[in-house]
Parts: structure tokens; sequence; C-alpha cells
């Protein structure tokens, strides 16, 4: 592919990422996380008119227990993720341990698709803003969320995570996010842990 070729966003995402794709496969390279094919069909209007009512509900901390490669997660380990809610939109803190050792902080938002498709939009400091449609939840145990962009040059790309209310997370809503995420045939096998436990400060983290 030349690296002139126009990646054009699709109605999936709100806001458009092609200065971001086109600078990353700068010189006829296509970064790693784009891959042929296109993003999977999602229930996104039925699951949007569950979710939107309930809102709320998604505040508060969800440490993240696994997730598909993704170059944008500067954090590591023990990750918390803090949902903030204004009745409107989620402000989010994001703490943990980057690659080097040391703590770090990332600071986003989660707010309706502003062009009103029925999803949330994601968007984070340092990276670009993404669908946030959230697969499956209770809200008390555990949440499985997942991005897709389409380009219409036949090239897509995708992130996926499975939240957790605690550290760790009970095998049986494990599964029920691997099932969700098979039903739209997203392979599992990608996924991959995260470290929590004992070892992590998350109080320390409190004070970012």
């Amino acid at each position: 592919m030349r690296s002139e070729t126009c990646l054009v966003c699709s109605t999936m995402n709100p806001i458009c990422l092609v200065l971001a794709i086109v600078a990353a496969a700068a010189a006829d390279k296509i970064p790693d996380f784009v891959v042929l094919g296109q993003c999977p069909a999602v229930e996104e209007i039925k699951l949007w008119a569950e979710q939107a009512p309930n809102l709320s509900k998604f505040a508060g901390v969800w440490y993240e227990h696994s997730l598909t490669t993704n170059p944008y997660q500067l954090i590591e380990k023990c990750v918390q993720n803090e949902f903030f809610f204004d009745d409107k939109q989620f402000t989010v803190k994001s703490t943990g341990i980057a690659a080097d050792g040391n703590l770090l902080r990332r600071n986003g938002q989660v707010y309706p698709n502003p062009l009103g498709d029925p999803h949330l939009t994601i968007d984070y400091e340092n990276s670009f803003a993404s669908p946030f449609v959230v697969l499956e939840t209770d809200y008390t145990n555990y949440a499985c969320t997942y991005s897709c962009v389409d380009f219409n040059s036949g090239y897509y790309t995708d992130f996926a995570f499975i939240f957790s209310r605690s550290p760790s997370l009970d095998d049986r809503y494990v599964k029920k996010c691997e099932a969700a995420f098979k039903n739209i045939n997203v392979d599992t096998s990608r996924f991959v842990k995260t470290i929590q436990g004992s070892d992590c400060p998350y109080d320390t983290q409190k004070t970012l």
C-alpha cells in the first residue's frame, strides 16, 4: 500500500483517525495493529438502548484484568481506571506501573458519541478518540469493552479489554466476556493478562 493512500474512517468512528494512522503508516509501513479485513458486526443499537439509562452505574474503579495488544496503553501493570460521572459523561483517571517501572497516570474522557451513533467514545491524552462499546457488563463485577475502526482501504484496527471491580476476577465472569467476544468473532487467544495483586501499590496510585 502506498503511504499517500487516503484512509477514510467508517461511520463507527466518531472522530476521524486519518492523521494518526497515516502518520504511523509513513514510509509504506502499515502499523502492526492495523490489519486486513473489517470490524465485526456488533448489535450497538440494542446494547446502547439497554446501557444508556444506566451510565451512572459504570462509574467507579475498574481494574484491568486483560487486554489485546494495544500500543496506546502505556501502563503495563496494576492498572486501575477510575470513572467519574457528571450526569453527561465520564472523566477517567488511569494509573499503574509503566514499562520503566515508574508510576504513571493518564487522563481521559468517555462520552456519548457526538454524532449520535449508538455507542460511547473514549478519548485519552496522547492517543486518539475511538468507539467504546460495552459488549457486556453487570456493573458490579465485570465489563467487556471493545473498540474497532474500519478504513475504506480494507483495513481495520481493534482493541478489547476485560475489566473487573476488584484486582482479581472470578473465572465465571472471565468466561462471560470470552463468550461475548467470541460472539463477534474476536479471537480470545489475543488477550494478555494484566498483572494485578498484592505487589501493586494501589494506595500510592490513589494520590497520583
